[in-house]
């Protein structure tokens, strides 16, 4: 597999993403990638990101690692459309999780609106740069269900090993909770499989950390190809919340760049080190889907709050 070696101090030319002449050195890659999943895998950095192009071009992932958050390796090609024959389109937002020995990719495809055929997928690897196969010949969850497209799942696994899945679109947040296999969910005490828990404002692009015992719930609001795109979070003691808006900690900045969500979280080498990975749109940019990925620094207050992340180059 071809890999390209991206230096974040590196000149680079931005495919109509350069803005004033000016050269970024954060986003991590001068190509145009968005809703990035970071996860370290045996202490290795990956992200998993979108390929921000039209719909129909939209039909594999790439992946990126790093052992130090500075030099990324590119992986291309990790899912493609031939390994996972019912998709057609828009291969979107990818979900990544080691389960039992093997890597997973849990991935948005198709654009599907009522009664077309599509949704969330699952596929499988045995190394995280893939290849990634399809795991069930079909979507996981193929349908609309509390009026949340199926896209921009978050898999998350709790301290006791109960994997919750969050995920939805059309401003509709739906959870549930992940099979052992990953094949299925398990059914609530009602027979249900999902249950609704959509926060105030929210849009798409659910993320779930725990830190301290807290459930820190986020998600984006906006519209992704507009600068009033941004990240805001909620606090609960309970993954099924309630998901009561805080603020918003994450948005556009005129000095740096606009669009600014869809992010993930990363946990850093320190002991309460976390980072935002997340796509803006530079300075300058008139094509929506001119997307970077960048990282920067979260923190937080001493009553557990989250901090306004700042935005840099």
């Amino acid at each position: 597999m071809k890999k390209f070696v991206i230096l974040l101090a590196a000149a680079a030319l931005f495919m109509g993403c350069r803005s004033n002449g000016t050269v970024f050195h954060n986003p991590i890659s001068e190509l145009w990638y968005a809703d990035p999943e970071a996860v370290v895998y045996d202490g290795q950095y990956w992200i998993f990101p979108t390929w921000s192009q039209p719909y129909d071009d939209q039909l594999h992932f790439d992946a990126f690692s790093s052992s130090d958050l500075v030099n990324w390796t590119r992986h291309e090609n990790i899912l493609t459309q031939e390994g996972c024959s019912w998709v057609r389109r828009a291969l979107w937002a990818p979900a990544a999780m080691k389960h039992n020995g093997r890597y997973y990719l849990f991935f948005g495809a198709n654009d599907i609106h009522e009664g077309e055929y599509g949704g969330i997928g699952v596929a499988v690897a045995d190394r995280p740069e893939g290849p990634y196969k399809d795991l069930l010949g079909e979507p996981l969850i193929g349908h609309i269900i509390n009026g949340a497209q199926p896209i921009d799942q978050c898999v998350f696994k709790d301290d006791d090993g109960t994997i919750y899945f969050y995920y939805g679109g059309w401003r509709h947040c739906n959870m549930g909770i992940l099979n052992d296999s990953l094949t299925g969910f398990v059914p609530f005490e009602d027979g249900s499989l999902f249950r609704e828990v959509t926060p105030e404002n929210y849009v798409e692009g659910p993320f779930m950390l725990k830190r301290n015992g807290k459930y820190y719930f986020m998600w984006s609001e906006g519209n992704w190809t507009s600068s009033d795109y941004k990240v805001a979070y909620a606090i609960s003691d309970s993954p099924f919340g309630p998901f009561e808006r805080v603020a918003t900690i994450l948005q556009e900045d005129p000095e740096i760049g606009t669009g600014a969500g869809h992010h993930s979280v990363i946990k850093g080498k320190g002991e309460d080190e976390y980072y935002i990975v997340y796509h803006r749109h530079p300075l300058g940019s008139t094509d929506g889907n001119c997307r970077v990925v960048c990282i920067d620094k979260l923190e937080f207050a001493a009553d557990g709050s989250i901090l306004p992340v700042k935005m840099t180059k």
